[in-house]
């Protein structure tokens, strides 16, 4: 009985493990962005709206379909019959088709095709966006885990330092002033840690979403230190890489192939000014001078009144706002550009200036523990260390997060991943 107990303690355990196991999931940048391109819901939203527009393509260059007419007389007086088809009754058939001229089909297939760039571009445009949110936020969590990590290690080192100084307050051996100092300074990591640890369930939300998994996995980033360390401007000036983002920008682009599609509008309301020409045949049976009478007609509406004169204002007016709002958004790229280059530049700075070895200073944890374990240090000396090893190594986690950020604000702002460390 007791090994059939033991067994499925054990089986029991090894499902949990697994289980834990399974909803951990390391994961590599490149992994994540593969993810990232075919799972997220936005980019599959834009682009059903990018393949909508290719459809109004063909709609525009479509003909108007026919029109059919049908005249029966309702009552024949000769004959006495209702609705008489007979070859005494009277029939009309009408047919007509009409032709559009000025080029109005061209045109309007023309501004179809700008609408579509303009659905392209805005694609690219929220692709580059939602990148920059998902590397951003695998780097801001990895940097944050490993802070985590810090404060799980001093929490427990902690835990058991108090444990002892309990056992010998307990003794008689310590003030009871001690024991309380080191309580507070515990709960006051275990709040930190908690605040931390609401931080992390966020990052972690929000790659859920961008990587659109339902499984709700907890994510382990994996990040090559080294790679990140040769981040670098290099030989780049802010001026080059805002040439390069005016040309290269997504968001930009799709301004430009709006000031070009509304062009091609002023060209169709041109063309919408000009009337459609219906041509048609027409037959007569017995209402006509002769029997059996056929006819070619040909209509066309006079332009005297409407000749779309709003529409076409409308249209200049629309083109003006949109080349105002192109060289608006030009202007901002370059901003944009010279703001995160400034940024990524004093990041680095402080990153290349600041001592990363914190091989040193677990030595010197280590060597302050073993200090104070004998007693060779005051717990105000203590803590003070704790206080600011942990001060030390969470901000250069954070200034290391901040630098990486700051690269990847960098590449945003360019439209280009030119600063990658994978």
């Amino acid at each position: 009985m007791r090994r059939i107990f033991w067994l499925g303690f054990l089986l029991v355990l090894q499902s949990g493990l697994a289980r834990a196991a399974a909803d951990t999931l390391r994961l590599r940048l490149p992994e994540a962005e593969q993810r990232f391109l075919e799972r997220n819901l936005s980019l599959l939203a834009q682009r059903y709206q990018v393949s909508a527009a290719e459809a109004q393509i063909l709609q525009a260059r479509l003909w108007d379909n026919p029109t059919v007419f049908l005249e029966q007389n309702a009552y024949n007086p000769h004959t006495g019959r209702v609705l008489d088809v007979t070859a005494s009754g009277n029939s009309i058939v009408q047919v007509q088709q009409l032709f559009a001229l000025a080029g109005r089909r061209r045109a309007a297939a023309d501004v179809a095709r700008q609408q579509t760039l303009v659905e392209q571009f805005t694609f690219e445009d929220l692709l580059r966006t939602l990148r920059y949110q998902l590397r951003a936020t695998f780097y801001g969590l990895y940097y944050q885990q490993r802070t985590l990590q810090l404060y799980d290690e001093e929490i427990g080192s902690l835990q058991r330092t108090v444990e002892q100084f309990q056992q010998q307050h307990a003794k008689g051996n310590l003030a009871l002033k001690e024991v309380i100092r080191l309580n507070a300074f515990l709960f006051q990591l275990e709040n930190e840690r908690q605040g931390l640890r609401a931080e992390l369930a966020a990052a972690q939300a929000d790659l859920r979403v961008l990587l659109g998994d339902e499984a709700a996995p907890v994510y382990q980033p994996e990040v090559s230190e080294a790679a990140l360390r040769t981040l670098s401007l290099g030989s780049y000036t802010a001026a080059q890489l805002a040439d390069s983002a005016v040309v290269r920008r997504a968001d930009l682009k799709a301004q430009q192939a709006q000031v070009e599609q509304q062009a091609q509008n002023i060209r169709l309301q041109r063309a919408l000014a000009t009337p459609d020409l219906a041509l048609g045949y027409s037959f007569d049976r017995a209402g006509n001078y002769i029997q059996n009478y056929n006819a070619v007609t040909l209509g066309v509406a006079l332009p005297l009144f409407n000749r779309n004169q709003g529409n076409i204002r409308t249209a200049r007016a629309q083109a003006q706002g949109s080349q105002a709002q192109f060289e608006q958004q030009r202007l901002l790229v370059r901003s944009e550009v010279a703001q995160a280059y400034e940024v990524a530049s004093q990041a680095d700075r402080l990153y290349q200036r600041t001592d990363r070895d914190t091989e040193a200073l677990e030595r010197l944890r280590a060597g302050i523990e073993q200090s104070f374990a004998r007693r060779n240090l005051t717990v105000v000396e203590f803590l003070d260390f704790y206080e600011s090893y942990k001060n030390n190594v969470v901000q250069l986690n954070q200034l290391r997060a901040t630098r990486v950020r700051a690269f990847e604000q960098l590449n945003l702002a360019v439209g280009q991943p030119l600063f990658q460390a994978e």
